[in-house]
């Protein structure tokens, strides 16, 4: 009791509220700043960024002059960086700060992508659809949240980051276009990519199998984590590989129950948290790291 007395005499209130009023500010600055972020990937980025910040103003204020000075221009360099990366978001945000929609920009938004039964009624509907027209299409769905190493891949294909539509797996696998012979990758509610040419499987198959059935066996005989659903060009019959097996022909109903038995549940949702959850959650973390919180000032002076 008497420690915290004397602490509470000789603590400089001025530079304490200097301090809160700075971090508050900062806070306030970054939650507005993630509320213009839509994407999962990117709000992964821009934390840690702000870690690097933060670790270059503690290493700052611990004396680390080598360690600061190696943060500081790493800040730099990730800042300009992200000015490249996130030119569409930057412009938006400083679109609304300059219209003076601060308050606006305060209030919490909630953007949903596609929930993960959406995502395979997308799917499955588009297989349907392209085995009825006897277009052949082979997909690869990841069914864990570790990503495929594309070096499992023979070529790692077009880079996307579409999201899932019926219209645009048709679109791809139409034979006028430039990714139609190969596969599509789709991860979580997306598809990473387009043209993945991937390994044949080395086993002795059927002659009425074809090089999209043999190499969906090769692929999930390479990785686990993975299924593909096969269309064929010339009977038009779905088949879905797992594990160097497959198992055909199957309808549209029996894909659909396979594929939510075997695919992550688990899709990104962007939801970007209310004030009032990020005020109590602050709170109580503030409450919890009071008594060991260096506020500037609180040396004793001697």
């Amino acid at each position: 009791m008497e420690g915290l007395q004397a602490w509470l005499t000789n603590q400089n209130w001025t530079e304490s509220l200097t301090f809160l009023l700075d971090v508050g500010l900062v806070l306030a600055l970054t939650y507005m700043v993630l509320l213009v972020i839509a994407e999962r990937r990117t709000l992964w980025m821009v934390r840690g960024f702000i870690f690097l910040m933060l670790a270059a103003a503690a290493s700052n204020r611990l004396g680390l002059t080598l360690l600061s000075f190696v943060l500081s221009n790493l800040v730099i360099g990730s800042a300009v960086a992200m000015a490249v990366i996130l030119q569409s978001e930057a412009r938006r945000f400083l679109e609304q700060l300059g219209r003076g929609d601060i308050l606006n920009m305060l209030r919490p938004t909630r953007q949903g992508v596609q929930g993960p039964k959406t995502v395979l009624d997308e799917i499955v509907d588009a297989v349907k659809e392209l085995s009825q027209n006897r277009t052949g299409a082979l997909l690869i769905l990841e069914t864990q949240d570790i990503p495929i190493d594309e070096r499992d891949f023979s070529v790692p294909g077009i880079r996307l980051s579409a999201e899932i539509s019926r219209e645009l797996i048709q679109t791809i696998f139409q034979t006028s276009t430039l990714l139609h012979d190969g596969a599509i990758l789709i991860r979580g509610a997306r598809i990473v990519a387009a043209g993945v040419i991937l390994p044949i499987s080395e086993r002795t198959a059927s002659r009425q199998l074809g090089t999209r059935h043999r190499a969906a066996m090769g692929i999930t005989e390479r990785v686990e984590n993975c299924i593909c659903v096969v269309v064929s060009e010339e009977t038009g019959s779905i088949s879905l590989a797992e594990q160097g097996t497959l198992n055909r022909p199957l309808t549209s109903s029996k894909l659909k129950e396979l594929l939510e038995a075997r695919v992550n549940p688990s899709v990104d949702e962007v939801v970007t948290p209310s004030l009032r959850g990020i005020r109590r959650q602050l709170r109580e973390k503030s409450l919890a790291l009071l008594p060991r919180l260096p506020f500037p000032g609180s040396r004793k002076k001697t």
